[in-house]
C-alpha cells in the first residue's frame, strides 16, 4: 500500500473559505495532523484519527506525518491560510529534504488556500493591485537585522507590504518598530490596514495612516497591510474606507 501526505490549506477563517479540493483531501484522509487550534476547525469524521500538537513544533509534526504516510498511511497535513505562505508547506518539504529516502518516494501534494493576505486584501477594497510583498516580523527564524533591511528595501522600492505575525506577548515592540522605520521612507498619511480574525465571527477591519498606526491594537491574529505612495482611500458615506493601490504607476523621473 502507497502512502500519501496532503498539506491542506484551510483558508482564513470558517468554512466558506474552504476550496472543494481541499475538502475533498480531508474528507479522504485516514488520519489527520496539525496545529490544535486549526485542527479543530476541521469537522469529526469516523474513523479518522486526529493528531493535535503545539505552535512550534512544525518540524516534528511534518516527521511524524511524513513517518505515518511512508507506512502506507492517507494522511492530511492542515495548514491555516494557504499552506506555502509562512505555513506548513515549506516545513514538510524541509524535512522531506533532510529525512530518509523513503519521504521522497512519497505522494506529496498540497492544496492551496486563501492565504490572509488575500482576505484582508478583499475585505478592504484591492490595496494589492499594483506590486506587493509580504513580510513575517517574527524573528523566531531570522534576525531582526533581516527584517529591517527588508522593511527599508521593500518601502523604498515602492511595494505594498503585508505584516504576517505582525506582534505577540513575546514581541510587543516589532510592530511599532516596523512602523517607525517605514516612516522614514514613506509619508505620515499612508494608509494602513489592520484586518483582525477576517473569516471569523469577530473579524475586524481598521483603516488608518502610518502616522497613527502604532495606536492601533494588533495582536497574531491580525494582518497587516501597509501601502505604497500610490495607494489610495475612498471614502464613501456610511461605509468603511474603499482601499486601493492603481494598476498604473507614474513614471519615474531622471
Amino acid at each position: 500500500m502507497s502512502g500519501c501526505l496532503t498539506v491542506v490549506g484551510l483558508g482564513p477563517g470558517d468554512d466558506r473559505f474552504l476550496t472543494p479540493e481541499a475538502r475533498k483531501a480531508l474528507a479522504s484522509a485516514q488520519a489527520l495532523y496539525g496545529y490544535g487550534p486549526y485542527l479543530d476547525r476541521v469537522p469529526l469524521r469516523d474513523g479518522q484519527a486526529r493528531n493535535p500538537s503545539g505552535n512550534r513544533v512544525e518540524g516534528t509534526r511534518a516527521q511524524v506525518a511524513l513517518a505515518h504516510a511512508a507506512s502506507g498511511a492517507h494522511v492530511a497535513m492542515v495548514s491555516g491560510g494557504d499552506p506555502g505562505v509562512f505555513a506548513m508547506a515549506a516545513a514538510v518539504c524541509g524535512e522531506i529534504e533532510d529525512g530518509p529516502e523513503a519521504w521522497r518516494a512519497l505522494d506529496l501534494r498540497i492544496v492551496p488556500g486563501i492565504t490572509a493576505m488575500l482576505a484582508v486584501a478583499a475585505k478592504a477594497g484591492a490595496p494589492l493591485g499594483h506590486d506587493f510583498c509580504a513580510i513575517s516580523l517574527s524573528d523566531n527564524l531570522k534576525p531582526w537585522e533581516l527584517i529591517e533591511r527588508r522593511l527599508d528595501a521593500a518601502a523604498s522600492g515602492g511595494f505594498v507590504i503585508a505584516f504576517y505575525n505582525p506582534i505577540s506577548t513575546a514581541r510587543p515592540w516589532q510592530l511599532g518598530q516596523a512602523f517607525a522605520r517605514l516612516g522614514h521612507h514613506l509619508s505620515p498619511t499612508t494608509p494602513v490596514i489592520f484586518g483582525r480574525a477576517v473569516g471569523r465571527d469577530d473579524e475586524a477591519i481598521t483603516v488608518t495612516t502610518l502616522d497613527k498606526a502604532a495606536e492601533t491594537p494588533a495582536d497574531m491574529a491580525t494582518l497587516v497591510i501597509v501601502g505604497s505612495p500610490e495607494t489610495r482611500v475612498v471614502t464613501r458615506n456610511g461605509q468603511t474606507p474603499l482601499v486601493y493601490s492603481p494598476r498604473m504607476t507614474a513614471p519615474v523621473s531622471a
